[in-house]
């Protein structure tokens, strides 16, 4: 990509809609259907644009590995607070060489219990990602699909355009995100603000349980913009598959 570019980030907060898709993997959010609609939406926008469009949808942007240790450390300390108030108690020792007051629950158990509920948490917040997410700043959410919708444009070769002038639209399920990026020529004639539609609509169609609509709406208003600032040539070819990407 021809330098950093300013993004338009919208967070899809809000309740998912039916079904809470936007939970389910993207190879399972798009039937074959689906994705054959959204190749069309994006020819028909490129046939009047010089311009690229890759829309890509992906399950997660970043690992959060931290997020998981938190979970797993609140989920040793949940079960240590329990085993204490329901299980611990003081027993009366009266022996040969012992005599006392003494715990239920020694140290070893105690420290038995810690850790296998940390490592209870860390394995489900990593089979289940979403249980970390509230854990993450959002800072750092911001930061991990930055580098992933960057990631994703060299990835799917939009910065060997022609003119540097390829778009990605770039959904990120888990963290609720949708960022656009685009190559050089696209980020000196296009803002921020002209592409807060294109963002707006993919998260719109997510939010209502309808992930192709969304997209396929976003893709129209991508194509309007780029018709306006790179219209199609005569020698124009179509440099990239029109096809939705997937990473699960």
């Amino acid at each position: 990509m021809a330098g950093a570019w300013a993004e338009d980030l919208r967070e899809a907060a809000g309740p998912a809609g039916p079904g809470e898709e936007i939970m389910k993997r993207p190879s399972e959010l798009f039937s074959k259907a689906d994705r054959k609609a959204i190749a069309q939406a994006i020819e028909k926008a490129e046939q009047e644009t010089s311009g690229e469009i890759v829309p890509v949808v992906a399950a997660t942007s970043g690992r959060y590995d931290r997020a998981e240790d938190i979970f797993g450390l609140c989920l040793a300390l949940a079960a240590l607070t329990v085993a204490w108030l329901f299980f611990q108690d003081v027993r009366v020792v009266d022996g040969a060489w012992t005599t006392g007051p003494r715990l239920t629950l020694g140290l070893f158990p105690l420290w038995v219990i810690v850790i296998a509920g940390f490592t209870l948490g860390v394995a489900l917040a990593s089979r289940f990602p979403a249980l970390k997410i509230p854990l993450v700043p959002k800072k750092e959410i911001d930061q991990e699909v930055e580098r992933a919708a960057a990631h994703a444009f060299r990835q799917f070769r939009l910065g060997r355009t022609q003119d540097g002038t390829g778009i990605v639209i770039y959904v990120s399920l888990l963290e609720h995100r949708v960022r656009v990026e685009g190559g050089g020529a696209i980020t000196d004639k296009l803002s921020r603000q002209d592409w807060e539609e294109v963002c707006a609509a993919a998260v719109d169609g997510l939010k209502a349980g309808r992930p192709t609509e969304g997209l396929t709406r976003a893709i129209e208003i991508a194509g309007r913009l780029l018709a306006h600032q790179f219209p199609v040539r005569p020698d124009d070819r179509n440099e990239l598959k029109n096809e939705l990407c997937l990473i699960d």
